[in-house]
């Protein structure tokens, strides 16, 4: 199983912002969606970093309330780690686990074409894992 079967039942739609939002804005879209992070473009359309809920907190906590004023730029991850169509599950929720962050931006020939979530990893493999299961099961009930 890879990125794509993944993208396949989500699909591909990401909610983005330019490096100028501020971040006020930010907490209110990700609020909005329901999301943790948002993919932030700059005016060429390629990614310029990813924003997480914890940057924001990390930002309040460092910099005070103002900080929701200033634009997102400057608290984004800037040297994002991005996957492919075509990168498998398992090699994504390593990278995932050691780096440590929740949500990867799915990049092609440069261009954003969806993102992931460590639950979509999870829910994936649990899929795949019961799907085993039950090809074991039938194998053993007719055998």
């Amino acid at each position: 199983m890879n990125v794509n079967t993944i993208l396949n039942v989500k699909g591909s739609d990401v909610i983005t912002v330019s490096r100028s939002t501020p971040i006020l804005e930010v907490t209110q879209t990700l609020s909005k969606y329901g999301i943790g992070s948002i993919v932030v473009l700059n005016d060429d359309g390629s990614v310029a970093g990813i924003v997480s809920e914890r940057d924001v907190v990390r930002a309040l906590a460092h910099m005070g309330g103002d900080v929701v004023n200033e634009p997102v730029a400057g608290i984004m991850t800037e040297s994002v780690i991005s996957c492919d169509r075509q990168d498998s599950i398992d090699k994504i929720m390593g990278i995932m686990t050691t780096k440590r962050f929740r949500h990867m931006p799915v990049i092609v020939d440069g261009k954003l074409e969806g993102i992931i979530s460590i639950g979509d990893v999870v829910q994936q493999r649990i899929a795949a894992v019961e799907l085993e299961a039950s090809a074991m099961r039938s194998y053993i009930a007719t055998g």
